[in-house]
């Protein structure tokens, strides 16, 4: 075996050690946002692959599928805050991103949807208890929402047809303070602030062709 060959190999193995190590990494993160550890892990792991790719083009001219490229540690460290030394007063990211959301749906069957509300608010009452019955196209969807995740996916069901929606993403100085509005205020807590910046828009046609998906979106 001649001694590119082994690098070769020696390459590789520090892949799937690298690999390892992010998995370990990731388990003991249990799902936490901006880990110093999985970061670490993610950049060995993205080095050492680049590493391999680069000795495999040079000994046989073939690749890997991953199109990664080199990070430098001590750079990503300095500019993501990785390493927890840097000030938070020079970095020219905003702390707060907003994202807002607006989906609309047309209601087939007012009785369909309320036979859905009602079955899902049956299915958390606590068994003994007589649920109350659901009164409504929106205390209808509100109950979809609490008994699924939270999130729009819990009214992907065959009574709400989806239409047009569109999600905007801005950078923000303050997060928002919901006990500043009223529970019946509709407008407050999606109101932009002066000082907030629009990053970018992305407008859903649930039913476009796929060769219009290029086309939804929109980048400020």
């Amino acid at each position: 075996m001649t001694d590119q060959h082994a690098e070769l190999d020696v390459a590789l193995e520090r892949v799937i050690d690298a690999a390892r190590a992010h998995l370990t990494a990731v388990r003991a993160a249990q799902g936490r946002i901006d880990d110093d550890d999985v970061w670490q892990a993610y950049v060995a792991l993205n080095n050492a692959s680049f590493a391999y790719d680069e000795q495999l083009l040079d000994a046989f001219g073939e690749v890997t599928p991953w199109d990664v490229e080199s990070i430098d540690p001590d750079e990503a460290d300095e500019r993501f805050g990785g390493s927890g030394e840097g000030d938070p007063a020079t970095d020219p990211h905003p702390q707060v991103i907003s994202v807002r959301q607006r989906r609309d749906y047309r209601v087939p069957s007012v009785s369909a949807l309320l036979r859905v509300a009602e079955v899902a608010r049956r299915e958390g009452t606590p068994e003994g208890d007589e649920p109350a019955p659901v009164e409504g196209v929106g205390e209808a969807v509100l109950e979809l929402l609490q008994s699924g995740d939270g999130s729009l996916s819990a009214l992907d069901v065959p009574e709400l047809e989806p239409l047009d929606g569109v999600v905007m993403v801005s950078e923000v100085g303050t997060p928002v303070d919901l006990e500043s509005f009223s529970d019946d205020d509709p407008v407050g807590p999606f109101t932009p602030a002066a000082d907030d910046r629009l990053v970018g828009r992305l407008d859903e046609h649930p039913f476009l062709d796929e060769d219009d998906h290029d086309h939804a979106g929109h980048q400020h």
